[in-house]
């Protein structure tokens, strides 16, 4: 049975807290000391978790490592192919698909704080196991660890210890990457406090094209796999098929619009399932403000209605519970003239995601990016700044991280 709503848990996914109590003539031991660390940890993380969330809270970005100065071409100026390749030929035909991880800091999914302090640069080669190497798409994460350091002799032997040989006395908190050829499960949890965690790997960045002979470009590095920190994940709009603020013929309009054609329509695309019964009228607005002489700023609204999918349809399966994007098309004939602006305004405070959230609709900036035949581009903005969002992630999405509120856009009309 398909999950539709926040999940409901028969019991809360914690062990039990017990502390110390001290008292006079008491005698402890290491195991009530470890015990009673443990009981800190464990609130420290149960609090992590139920309260704030998690994921990447600051830095550990992805970035290629450029060719080392050593690494020059062939004689011939060609290298052999990639079948006649072998770790014992020449250097130039070494493996150069590395990466580096920045410093930063993040919270995995049980509570405990991942932190990378110098960077670390990762040779994907040999970082992938070897079962998953016939693949040229990678994804790269980072995992908490521990690992016991500084060993000491112990003073008095532990009349049960099979050995007297030194023991560790911390214990370091550090991490492991992880690199993959199979694509990471996603986190469909509704709530992340109340139920158990089950991918405990920070999954950093996706890498399409790998040569493992030549370097990684910054091209090839998709960083929108990572999981912003914070206590859920909000659904956004990942791309509009229309370019916001952009000047459009009447003709092109029209077709963008759907007026003629019903293949035709606006296209709305989002980064995971919204319920597609909260797809009514009424969530989607399309205004015309007339310019021109001698009748500036009259405003009329343009009649439409969702095209895909079929909201009609009595019989629903689970396909079409939820989709990923809806297209509204234009029904009446209204003309539109030189000079207009159709304003497009979406209410995604009434979009419902799997976990009946609203949608993070708010249209930053106007940069939410265009969909162009079949793929996901940055639209034009004039050359000016921000080019990424604040976090240095991108592409653009919406929202603020508030969840809710208005997406609004618009394009001009001209008749040339």
């Amino acid at each position: 049975m398909t999950e539709t709503g926040p999940s409901r848990t028969e019991e809360f996914h914690a062990p039990p807290l017990r502390r110390l109590r001290y008292f006079h003539g008491q005698m402890l031991g290491a195991r009530d000391f470890q015990r009673e660390q443990e009981y800190y940890r464990e609130k420290l993380r149960l609090r992590m978790r139920c309260l704030l969330g998690y994921g990447v809270v600051c830095g550990l970005h992805v970035e290629p490592v450029p060719r080392d100065e050593d690494d020059c071409p062939s004689d011939t100026g060609e290298e052999p192919p990639p079948a006649e390749r072998s770790d014992a030929e020449p250097r130039h035909t070494r493996r150069r698909a590395k990466v580096r991880i920045t410093p930063g800091l993040a919270v995995d999914c049980e509570g405990n704080e991942v932190v990378v302090r110098g960077g670390c640069e990762i040779d994907l080669w040999k970082a992938l196991p070897p079962h998953e190497r016939d693949t040229d798409t990678v994804w790269i994460g980072v995992e908490y660890a521990e690992r016991p350091v500084e060993p000491t002799r112990a003073v008095y032997n532990d009349a049960c210890a099979d050995t007297g040989d030194c023991e560790f006395g911390w214990t370091e908190e550090c991490c492991t990457v992880r690199v993959t050829g199979c694509e990471p499960p996603v986190d469909e949890r509704c709530d992340t406090c109340c139920e158990p965690c089950e991918h405990t790997v920070l999954w950093l960045a996706r890498i399409d094209c790998v040569d493992w002979y030549e370097p990684v470009r910054h091209d090839q590095i998709h960083m929108n796999v990572r999981r912003p920190f914070g206590r859920h994940l909000p659904t956004v709009i990942t791309g509009i098929n229309w370019i916001h603020g952009h000047t459009y013929t009447i003709d092109e309009a029209k077709d963008l619009l759907g007026t003629l054609d019903e293949d035709g329509g606006l296209v709305v695309r989002f980064s995971a399932d919204v319920r597609s019964d909260t797809l009514r009228p009424g969530v989607v607005e399309l205004q015309v403000i007339e310019g021109g002489s001698g009748r500036n700023a009259s405003t009329w609204y343009m009649g439409g209605t969702f095209a895909e999918p079929d909201l009609e349809s009595d019989e629903s399966d689970e396909c079409d519970e939820f989709t990923r994007e809806f297209r509204y098309r234009q029904t009446t004939r209204e003309t539109l003239q030189d000079g207009d602006r159709v304003l497009i305004t979406v209410r995604a405070a009434f979009l419902l995601d799997r976990c009946c959230r609203p949608v993070d609709g708010t249209h930053v900036g106007g940069r939410v990016p265009l969909i162009r035949t079949g793929s996901t581009l940055s639209a034009e903005h004039g050359g000016d700044a921000c080019d990424l969002p604040p976090s240095g992630i991108g592409p653009w999405t919406s929202g603020t991280g508030a969840g809710g509120d208005v997406f609004e856009s618009w394009f001009f009309v001209k008749e040339r």
